[in-house]
């Protein structure tokens, strides 16, 4: 008797597995200071409005979000300034400038609810990451409170004593083990 194949199990095509890992959250850029500098209250996600080297730049890997800021104009909208997208190397004479402001697609509510608590002292919106989700690329901001250097010290000690817990028990384990 011939061996019968599970029926509605079937292998992905390729197309089908190259759009999958198209589509999947691939990060391009993070602000690894911005959770150390800030506390994070709320996170947003808001597309960019790019040019086409721009994009071919990022998908290349290429970006850096380290003195980046977002910041909200009169008009309401909301642009982000000093972030670093180098030129794309095969790029012509329409190649983008690297640190140009770029506009940010917000819906207007959330628009209207970050440039109210921005009025507001001590808060600033600050870029978290940079990445590409179904092919386009989103950047995650946040709405954040400036830490003193109390807390940024704080916050270390807290994390260099997690550590040093996860070690003793991950030794304590090996000798039980």
């Amino acid at each position: 008797m011939a061996k019968r194949k599970p029926v509605g199990i079937k292998k992905p095509a390729p197309g089908k597995r190259a759009k999958a890992a198209s589509d999947a959250h691939r990060t391009i850029a993070r602000n690894k200071k911005a959770t150390h500098d800030y506390f994070i209250e709320d996170r947003y996600e808001a597309g960019l409005v790019l040019t086409g080297t721009e994009v071919k730049a990022l998908r290349m890997g290429r970006a850096s979000l380290a003195e980046a800021w977002i910041e909200v104009d009169r008009n309401g909208e909301a642009w982000l300034q000093g972030a670093h997208i180098p030129e794309y190397l095969q790029g012509t004479w329409n190649n983008h400038t690297p640190r140009r402001k770029r506009k940010l697609l917000l819906h207007r509510p959330e628009l209207e609810k970050l440039a109210q608590k921005v009025q507001a002292k001590g808060y600033t919106i600050v870029p978290l990451e940079l990445y590409f989700l179904e092919g386009r690329a989103k950047l995650e901001i946040a709405l954040a409170r400036g830490k003193q250097d109390w807390d940024k010290r704080q916050a270390l000690r807290e994390a260099q004593d997690k550590r040093e817990a996860a070690r003793a028990m991950a030794a304590a384990n090996r000798r039980r083990g």
